[in-house]
């Protein structure tokens, strides 16, 4: 299975479903999601995500 994961200041999928990431999934993150107060947890997650396999991007500011 394939998923898309979005994590900005205004939206994020659940903490679950990004740690529940594995192969063929990918996880973006955009810079204005380290804004949110629960940032650290997405990030924490995304790690998570990564060691399963999934893609993890973190967005510089000039692909916004």
């Amino acid at each position: 299975m394939t998923a898309l994961h979005v994590v900005d200041v205004a939206m994020a999928p659940a903490l679950g479903d990004i740690r529940d990431a594995g192969p063929g999934d990918l996880v973006y993150i955009r810079p204005d999601a380290t804004s949110r107060k629960d940032f650290p947890r997405y990030w924490e997650a995304a790690g998570v995500a990564l060691a399963r396999g999934a893609q993890v991007v973190v967005m510089s500011r000039e692909e916004n």
